[in-house]
Formats: structure tokens, sequence, C-alpha cells
């Protein structure tokens, strides 16, 4: 699936290398996915499948390295990733304390690699984590390379809070401890940051805040529907419980059997895990059951392209996620596109929609709000196309990866220059 941490991060490394810094993106367990071109490094660390086999079986923990690179090469890791594989936090308790245990884990010779290879490099400036659940790499690195560690927070509670409460708590017992390697934090979000603050307890005044940027080449302003074009609402997004579909689908019921409404459509996009087919069938049977077969339409997932064109023919976008979300990238990717939203009052989403006014916020897991939400554009064009151009505008003015590039830059210069004050 396309990962929205690994989408951020790719075109965060691109608009730096653009700028002529020297930006090393190193994959971590999978080769990196994303709808933009790829600037990661072909070599893969703590290869999937070497961390795997090292957690089931003693032999693998002191395997050859020749065997090692076997296993690791990017084409074997995709070919395994892509067939059934679980990701369910219940399922990797385990694997996830062991790599947070860091040298003292089953994993300690991917440890070892890491690092070999990090001090073979030019010396960098920074070393930049993509989560706390990669916390444990915080205290070889500094140790080995003496530069600053930062780590960015971008969602990590949601997998952490799918853990058994003894796993989960011995997890997070862990990442508290490996924090105190770790120079500074970056939030995507305020909200965020003020979460994980307390969640990790970490204090605040260590947890910069850099808000999500987007490449917005090809995001053009949507298309004027066609005369007759049912009212068309949207959803792309992974398919998934925690993102709130079933509840759309809900709301979409709700929303076509009040006054007025004689037809529309649910287009919905979006990867969909060997696991939640059953999930997707219950969505469908709710409009089924309405009365409604036929009006939603899956497209599948999306490459960058049908992402765009996706977008620019809906009226109406909505992702009402039952988690509270720390991110929310497809909400920019929606209003990039002049597409109002309608969302959630929680998580990131009213800082979000505080600054690029593109949309309403509803009451959190209420079908009947969010059918109200939906209505009040429908009938309303005016607000529709109002709402549009200032997500159009506000997404532009605050939220391009050239913005969180800036934002960036000033968090690692305030870094770099605590360091030399200190050296000194």
């Amino acid at each position: 699936m396309y990962c929205g941490s690994c989408l951020r991060d790719n075109a965060l490394a691109a608009e730096l290398k653009a700028r002529g810094h020297d930006v090393v993106l190193v994959p971590l367990y999978t080769p990196t996915l994303t709808d933009e071109p790829n600037v990661s490094e072909e070599r893969v660390f703590f290869g999937g499948i070497s961390v795997y086999l090292q957690q089931k079986v003693r032999f693998f923990r002191r395997a050859p390295r020749a065997f090692d690179r076997l296993i690791d090469a990017p084409w074997l890791i995709k070919a395994a990733s892509s067939g059934s594989i679980s990701t369910d936090p219940r399922s990797l308790g385990e694997l996830t304390i062991s790599m947070l245990k860091g040298e003292d884990g089953f994993q300690r010779k991917e440890f070892d690699k890491m690092l070999e290879w990090l001090v073979s490099e030019p010396a960098p400036d920074v070393v930049q984590l993509p989560n706390a659940l990669l916390a444990s790499l915080a205290p070889p690195i500094r140790r080995a390379l003496h530069a600053p560690v930062h780590c960015t927070l971008q969602g990590e509670d949601l997998f952490l809070d799918g853990l058994t409460k003894s796993h989960r708590d011995e997890a997070l017992d862990l990442i508290r401890k490996n924090a105190a390697s770790v120079d500074r934090f970056t939030a995507v979000s305020h909200y965020y940051a003020d979460f994980m603050s307390k969640y990790l307890s970490v204090s605040r005044e260590k947890i910069d805040v850099v808000p999500l940027g987007i490449n917005l080449e090809g995001f053009d302003r949507r298309r004027d529907a066609p005369q007759g074009r049912p009212f068309t609402i949207g959803y792309l997004a992974r398919i998934a419980p925690e993102k709130g579909l079933l509840g759309l689908c809900d709301a979409y019921v709700r929303f076509r059997r009040m006054a007025g409404v004689e037809s529309a459509r649910l287009e919905v996009a979006g990867y969909l895990a060997p696991d939640q087919q059953k999930y997707l069938k219950d969505v469908e049977r709710t409009l089924t059951n309405a009365g409604l077969a036929g009006e939603l339409q899956y497209r599948g997932a999306l490459d960058r392209q049908q992402k765009i064109e996706f977008l620019r023919g809906l009226d109406v976008f909505s992702v009402p996620t039952i988690y509270v979300e720390p991110k929310g990238l497809f909400l920019l990717e929606a209003m990039a596109c002049g597409v109002p939203v309608v969302q959630p009052r929680h998580g990131a989403f009213p800082e979000i929609l505080a600054r690029a006014s593109g949309g309403l916020l509803v009451d959190p897991c209420s079908p009947q709000s969010l059918a109200e939400g939906l209505y009040a554009l429908w009938k309303a064009p005016a607000l529709r196309a109002e709402l549009g151009q200032r997500g159009f505008d506000g997404v532009r003015e605050h939220y391009s990866v050239q913005r969180s590039a800036d934002r960036m830059l000033e968090v690692y210069a305030t870094i770099s220059s605590a360091e030399g004050r200190g050296a000194s």
C-alpha cells in the first residue's frame, strides 16, 4: 500500500535534495512505496524477512552475512510483502518488544549491520528516525556517530494501542527509556505534539511541530460536474474499520433519505488488504440493505495520476476516521484539487481546516451529523464552491512541501546550534 508516512518522508527528502542538501533516505523493513519518484536508497536495513526469522528461529540470529544479503534483497522483500501478511498489532507484540530492546533484542545483528554502514558513510549533521517505534536506534546511533538524533511522531499510538496490554505497557516503557537518547521529536500536527507529550511522557518543550506538506505538482482544480451527473461523495484511504468507511456508508444512507436527494453515488478508493475483504463486503451490504445497491463503486488502489483524477471528479470528500487522526494527508490532497471536505471534529482535522478553511467539521462518530454535513453542501452549491476555493488556496499557502521543508530546516538549525553551544 501507499503508506502516508512514506509519502510524507519521501516528499520531504526530495524537496531537501532539490535545494542542494545532501540527504540519504534509508528504507527500513521494506522498500519504500510512494506514488512520486522514489529518492530512497535501494538497500533495505532491518529487512522484514530477516527481522522475522531472527525473532522466530535462533539459527538466523547468527546466520552468515552472505545469507542475510540474499534474503534482504529488495525484490525478495517486495515479493514476500505482496502476499497475505498480517500487520495486526496483536500478532506482532513479541517482535515489537524485541525491536524496542535494541541491541539487547533478537535483532542485534541488524543493529550491528546498520551501524557498520553508518560509520563508513560521511558523518551526518543530523539523523531523523521515522517514528518512535524505532527509538531503539537512537542510543547506538548517538554513540557511534556523535550526531543529534531527531524522531518523527506520525501515528504510532494506533499501532501501540492495538497491542495486548502487557506488550503495550512494556513497549511504552522501552520507548520512554530510548527517548532519553533522542535530542528532539518532530510531530506532524500540534494536536499530536500535545497528545504524544503525555502519551510518551516526553516534555512538550522537546517536541517541535512540522506540519505535513505535499508536492502540489499535478493537483489541478476539480472539474465542473457534467450535466446530469449524480452528486458524488468520495473516500480515498486504506479500506479498514479505523478509517471509518462503514460509518460513511451509514451517513450516506441517511443523506440519501433527506428531502430532495434523488440521486447520488459514493466513490471509494484505497488499498484493500486480504484480511479486510469481509469488511468491504459489509460496507457494500449496508447500501444493498438500504435499497441503494449499485451506488457504491470501489476503484481499488490508485497511483498518483489516478488519485488526482479520482479527486477531481468528486463533489465532496470525507474519510471519517474512528481513531483520532494525527496527520490527514488525504484531506490535504482532496482540498488541493478544490474539493470541499466533511470531517470529524477531532485530531489534526480542526487545525488543518482552521488554516486551509476548505470544509466542515461534524461530531465525531455520528453518522447523523456527518449526513447533515453532506446534505448542507449538497443543497448549497455556492458554499461548496467557496469552500473548495478556500481549500485550494489554503493548502498552497500552508501545506506545500516547500513550507514543510522550510520548517524542518529551521528545526535542524536550532538543534545544530544547540549542539555547537554544548560543544563549546
